[in-house]
């Protein structure tokens, strides 16, 4: 111990060293910072949702109860359904910064409710959010490179290698105390702010003890190479290049190259393109004749096929029924889809094995609950409470039951459908 405060006490007498550690510290607590600020928009956005929706539905509610049409209730009628940040997701923003956490959706056709809300590109989703993700993978190693690429080419440049070798406890004992006090320093200036907000914000304890060893295991791996490349016995100057240009290539070029052979290997159509189809078939539906469209409904949903045969007047029940043949009209595209945007994002995970940046960067925004499989469960959490919209209106359409004003409190809430 004694040694190690020596070591200590040169290494702060360093001034580049100092502010180094300085600036680590600053970048570390404000990506902290922002990302708790983040979730904490995003989850007063979820909190304000009920307030909304009551001031919307009760007015819709005094204009129904003067007709008692369910389907003028269906079709006016907007559901909330909304996405609650994990409590790690302050740590790794992932998807929540570029995918809809709201979305508010109609007893329509669903799919092109899902995809127009859907704003980006999730196959081709770049760093995002400086969060602390960001900053442990993609800067955090540049600290390392700093701190580390003249640990042994300072000294043999200064004159000092030959006796320090000499000394009692020298030589390579020495080299790694300094080795282990420079990665102690890094690691517990990104960790030490991390479990502060992790306790702060409710993080479980084993999730907050992976992510210290994602971080001690990320700072070691570039420790490693640092030490590698020192043993080439370069410049100071060459290890620092060296480092930098390895930087560059494992934690940019290689993944943002990998990036575009994996979309490219894996073609995936745009969701916006199943928004389309989806609404051009709902839009194609006006021009079938009414007996055709109420056929395939009813092959699809023998349940409510012993419902009174339409009348010369506009029904609301064949105006949901085409919509929900639109769903059915785009359903394979919405699997192909959807396995393609599993398949890119298996392929990329599977680079982590290979590609330490990357992989660091999967593990945290899984256990952050914001990845692709986070974004695609709540898709899934949609669909089933849409299901139950459906169903809930249909009761009263295809039964000619009147809707009343009491009757909107027995919709069904997104809140009671369980998480996958």
């Amino acid at each position: 111990m004694i040694l190690f405060r020596h070591e200590c006490r040169l290494l702060l007498r360093q001034r580049l060293t100092v502010g180094a550690l300085a600036l680590l510290a600053l970048l570390t607590m404000a990506a902290l910072a922002g990302g708790m600020a983040e979730v904490a928009r995003q989850r007063a956005a979820i909190a304000a949702i009920p307030a909304a929706h009551a001031e919307d539905i009760g007015a819709i509610a005094d204009y129904v109860d003067r007709t008692k049409d369910a389907g003028s209730a269906a079709y006016y009628s907007f559901h909330p359904t909304w996405d609650a940040p994990a409590p790690l997701a302050f740590a790794a923003l992932g998807m929540r910064d570029i995918s809809p956490y709201i979305l508010r959706v109609r007893a329509l056709g669903l799919e092109a409710q899902i995809y127009d809300g859907e704003t980006f590109n999730p196959e081709l989703a770049l760093p995002g959010r400086f969060d602390f993700a960001f900053v442990l993978v993609f800067l955090a190693p540049l600290f390392v490179i700093a701190l580390f690429h003249d640990l042994v080419s300072g000294e043999r440049e200064a004159g000092r290698q030959r006796m320090l070798e000499a000394l009692p406890n020298g030589g390579r004992a020495l080299l790694r105390r300094r080795m282990a006090l420079r990665l102690l320093l890094l690691w517990g200036l990104l960790c030490l702010p991390f479990m502060i907000a992790a306790a702060s914000a409710g993080v479980a304890v084993s999730a907050v003890l992976i992510v210290v060893a994602i971080v001690a295991a990320y700072l070691l791996f570039w420790a490693a190479l640092a030490a590698l490349v020192g043993r080439l016995r370069w410049s100071s100057v060459a290890n620092a290049a060296t480092l930098a240009a390895a930087w560059l290539v494992l934690v940019l070029i290689v993944p943002t190259l990998a990036n575009v052979a994996i979309n490219a290997s894996i073609p995936v159509h745009q969701g916006a393109e199943i928004a389309m189809a989806q609404r051009e078939a709902v839009n194609a539906a006006w021009d079938v004749p009414r007996e055709a469209t109420m056929r395939r409904f009813y092959a699809d949903h023998p349940e409510w096929a012993d419902s009174a045969p339409l009348g010369p007047r506009f029904h609301y029940k064949w105006y949901l029924a085409f919509h929900q043949n639109g769903d059915a009209r785009v359903a394979d595209k919405v699997h192909a889809y959807r396995a393609g945007l599993e398949a890119r994002d298996a392929t990329g995970r599977s680079l982590g094995w290979v590609l330490p940046s990357v992989g660091v960067q999967a593990l945290l925004t899984q256990l952050a609950g914001s990845d692709l499989a986070a974004q695609l469960a709540y898709q899934d959490r949609i669909r089933a409470f849409h299901a139950r919209l459906r169903a809930f209106y249909y009761g009263y359409l295809f039964r000619d039951r009147p809707f009343a004003k009491a009757d909107f409190d027995r919709a069904p809430r997104f809140k009671d459908v369980p998480r996958g």
